[in-house]
């Protein structure tokens, strides 16, 4: 019978350390999985994530409200941009399947165009984000 792998724990924090607030707040459900995400990436649990982004932020009190809005025009963008890129990504593949097959695929410069578009937005938004940092930074 094979071992178990041991799982190896994080060390227990002391009494004086031990979190025993609990904090609540409100989200949609966008808001949810973007943080769920984030914190899966980060191999951490919600709260544990939550927690240590809410203490990183409330140490850098030095951050406007115009950076922090900033960042989050940064982000809603983002969001747009790869949901606009899926949309297309799956057109894109429904026109390989249909020539790929020999259909006529008379959509096909209009996907194109959507490509063509969704790349000037993200262009775009690249410039203009870079030239927001120039006069920021």
């Amino acid at each position: 019978m094979p071992s178990k792998q041991h799982v190896q724990q994080r060390e227990r924090l002391r009494n004086e350390n031990k979190r025993v607030r609990q904090p609540s707040c409100r989200m949609n459900d966008d808001e949810y999985q973007l943080l769920s995400r984030a914190a899966a990436v980060c191999q951490m649990s919600v709260a544990s994530f939550l927690a240590h982004a809410a203490l990183k932020a409330a140490g850098d009190l030095d951050r406007t409200a115009a950076e922090i809005a900033a960042q989050r025009e940064v982000h809603n963008e983002l969001f747009a941009v790869r949901r606009h890129l899926g949309h297309i990504g799956n057109n894109v593949n429904q026109v390989a399947k249909a020539t790929n097959s020999g259909a006529d695929v008379p959509y096909a410069e209009a996907v194109l165009g959507a490509v063509q578009r969704a790349t000037q937005r993200v262009d775009a938004f690249i410039q203009h984000y870079l030239d927001t940092e120039k006069r920021t930074g």
